[in-house]
């Protein structure tokens, strides 16, 4: 069956923007921080409250919540053809340690939203639609990142990843465990299973949108990206006697690297992306000479080739840097550039176009959920602004009518999937 246009009207005329922003404040309850930011990292007892509600709210639906093996869950709307594949949409709900009341949420929450939008309007869709919450997408407490829809297009990774032990010592099988707990009884989600589309909503995260005065962005693709795990190895040593000469300082050279890293990435187009975003020394004590030192490595660029060839050498980069030290670099995520389907894109154009929201295409820099699930079916995702493009920050912000018109968005997107 195909929706009509009235029918699509209608669902976007039914989002209350009001209930749409009492959501989000709602969940930015739980790991609320002091500056107006949130610290809900994934399967933590704040992540599991953030669960717990949305839950609460899919049984206000009437609709069925279900979790696959590493988390994820599922809230399912039922349509006239229960042998469908359904129609998808969402996010996550954990956050960075110091981060915002959107990034992630939002595409839950609008997902949500269209949910009460389809009921109010009264429409049944002849596919269902699901709206799903994906476990570990900012890999802060558990790396890596995208973790569950990773797991869920790639079944094959679950037992390495219910393995990881997360930064705070604690083995993700034993932090999903407690999540269930939490959650009570829920039905299982097979891995990989039939979908016909998927489209999420995200706030930007840069200020394009904002500086050309567009409420959405199309998104065209996500570029690709390498991680990496750098462990240099020196010897522990008074750092009051041990003559600077005679020392393997950890530190010393992991900044060495780190400076010659910054280095090798340096582009005058300013289209690379490269990142250290963690760096521990061990022991961590003032007077002692650092024995090892841990870094991460993000980098990430649109260019596939541009990206191998740099990738290639940062290894042999860091062994020349290491001087007395020894060094380990494990590339521990790689993604190649995704390109987002076409028609789901029109899709988009026509619901934004339908809501008077002004649009521009845009490709993404961050990486997100979105992109595992185009490996799977036809997917795309709707940006809206946020305040100067801070994002990964406690100061991240977006208006309620922004958000509002990426919901339309959605709700008419996932629609249209659905019929």
């Amino acid at each position: 069956m195909t929706i009509s246009e009235a029918d699509l009207s209608r669902i976007a005329a039914s989002v209350d923007e009001d209930r749409l922003w009492r959501m989000h404040m709602e969940m930015a309850k739980f790991g609320a921080t002091a500056k107006g930011g949130v610290c809900r990292e994934a399967l933590t007892p704040e992540d599991n409250q953030a669960r717990k509600l949305l839950a609460e709210w899919a049984a206000e639906l009437n609709c069925h919540v279900s979790m696959d093996a590493i988390g994820n869950m599922y809230i399912r709307r039922p349509g006239s053809d229960p042998s469908a594949a359904p129609a998808a949409t969402g996010s996550h709900l954990d956050s960075q340690p110091t981060g915002g009341k959107f990034d992630g949420a939002f595409g839950v929450l609008a997902g949500m939203e269209a949910l009460y939008a389809l009921d109010a309007a009264g429409i049944t869709t002849t596919r269902p639609i699901e709206v799903i919450n994906f476990t570990n997408e900012e890999g802060g407490r558990f790396q890596p990142g995208v973790m569950g829809s990773q797991v869920y297009a790639r079944p094959e990774e679950l037992d390495r990843m219910l393995n990881v032990i997360g930064q705070d010592g604690v083995k993700l099988a034993d932090a999903l465990a407690e999540t269930r707990n939490v959650l009570g009884p829920l039905d299982d989600h097979p891995f990989k299973a039939d979908v016909a589309g998927f489209v999420e909503a995200h706030i930007e995260q840069a200020p394009r949108l904002e500086e050309t005065g567009n409420t959405i962005g199309v998104v065209t693709g996500i570029q690709g990206s390498r991680k990496y795990s750098v462990e240099v190895i020196g010897e522990e040593a008074h750092s009051g006697t041990m003559p600077m000469r005679r020392r393997k300082d950890a530190s010393l050279a992991a900044s060495q690297m780190v400076v010659g890293l910054h280095r090798l990435m340096e582009d005058p187009a300013d289209v690379i992306r490269f990142n250290v975003g963690r760096m521990q020394a061990y022991p961590g004590a003032p007077s002692v000479v650092p024995g090892r030192v841990q870094f991460s490595i993000d980098f990430r660029c649109p260019d596939d080739d541009v990206r191998e060839a740099l990738g290639s050498q940062i290894a042999g980069l860091c062994k020349a840097l290491a001087g007395p030290c020894q060094v380990n670099v494990n590339e521990i995520q790689r993604s190649n550039t995704v390109p987002f389907d076409k028609g789901v894109m029109d899709m988009i154009r026509r619901a934004a176009n339908r809501a008077d929201a002004p649009n521009m295409d845009l490709l993404s820099g961050a990486g997100h959920d979105a992109r595992n699930m185009a490996a799977l079916c036809p997917a795309g995702m709707v940006f809206v602004p946020c305040k100067d493009g801070i994002s990964h920050n406690e100061a991240e912000s977006a208006t309620a009518s922004d958000l509002a018109a990426g919901a339309r968005v959605i709700a008419q997107t996932v629609a249209e999937m659905a019929g």
